[in-house]
């Protein structure tokens, strides 16, 4: 009788380190490798061995197995928040601090996933820093929220000092310098974190002469992000800024320096086009944005006269 009790409470101990299978909401849907349900599946697999050898010794190497960085794609790690600037009504840029003043080191255009709770459920969202990945000291990401928005209502309780959870790196677009005659950059809203960081490694490096044509579409003037930061980037001899608002009324009612690089409405097939025929030489484009915005510049560029092998969508 005592050796069944023995049994039972030791087979109920092994049930309790079980992992627990993920919710659909803390996957992010970027196809992340690996995802939360990869590393599910690799933890059951760990739970499943040390179980049958009856060693939970082994689930305690498996914990302790040592990263070589500070961030790892399986494991959230911790980081401090250092600055919370609102850019516009619903978009934050959050600077987090890193240990010892070292870089990150990501790959230009390479996102992490960020871990939030919200009355009791675990979420988790990708976002690209904006940040170049050798900043040192400190990493920055730009953030839109939304009003019903699970992440957005966790986001908006930060402030400077709390700590947040992320892991990664992910995805990225492997550029190389010199590797294209002309990058087009299409973004909307947020979709231009992940074209800043491929941005200022082309301009940080004399000897890259691509050129880049990018073109951010938002709301409206106010709308627009990092004015300074794009302004001094469209000051380099093979960069060129163009915006595309689509609920503004009037160019006249923008700054005179915006009027000749800004088209109103949205970026059409017509537009797309004038934008591909008007790069200096032969573009390969980037496109990031909202899911519809991605799928019909997609089509836009095959109207144009690319190829699929001649373009990348984040």
């Amino acid at each position: 009788m005592e050796e069944e009790k023995e049994e039972d409470g030791d087979e109920e101990a092994w049930l309790q380190l079980r992992p627990a299978e993920p919710l659909p909401a803390q996957c992010c849907g970027s196809g992340c490798k690996p995802c939360v349900f990869d590393i599910y599946c690799q933890e059951l697999a760990w739970w499943e061995k040390a179980w049958a050898k009856k060693d939970k010794s082994l689930l305690r190497r498996k914990k302790e197995e040592p990263h070589s960085a500070k961030l790892s794609p399986e494991a959230f790690q911790a980081f401090s928040i250092s600055a919370v600037e609102p850019l516009t009504d619903d978009t934050r840029q959050v600077r987090f601090d890193l240990p010892g003043n070292e870089p990150l080191g990501l790959r230009p255009g390479q996102h992490l996933i960020l871990r939030g709770t919200v009355d009791g459920l675990e979420i988790q969202r990708a976002y690209t820093p904006i940040s170049h990945g050798n900043s040192e000291g400190y990493f920055e990401v730009l953030i839109k929220c939304y009003e019903t928005g699970l992440m957005s209502q966790y986001v908006k309780s930060w402030k400077v000092g709390d700590t947040v959870f992320w892991r990664g790196p992910f995805g990225g677009f492997p550029y190389r310098p010199n590797q294209y005659g002309e990058l087009l950059m299409l973004a909307a809203g947020t979709g231009l974190a992940p074209m800043l960081p491929i941005l200022k490694e082309i301009t940080d490096n004399e000897e890259d002469e691509t050129f880049v044509t990018l073109v951010s579409c938002f709301k409206s003037f106010k709308d627009i992000y990092l004015k300074p930061f794009l302004q001094d980037q469209a000051r380099y001899w093979n960069v060129r800024t163009f915006f595309v608002l689509s609920q503004e009324a009037s160019l006249d009612r923008l700054p005179w320096s915006y009027q000749e690089k800004t088209h109103l409405g949205h970026l059409s097939q017509a537009l797309v086009q004038e934008l591909v025929s008007s790069c200096r030489r032969k573009p390969f484009a980037l496109v990031c944005g909202p899911s519809e915005f991605v799928r019909d510049m997609a089509l836009c560029l095959q109207g144009a006269g690319l190829t699929e092998e001649s373009y990348f969508l984040f």
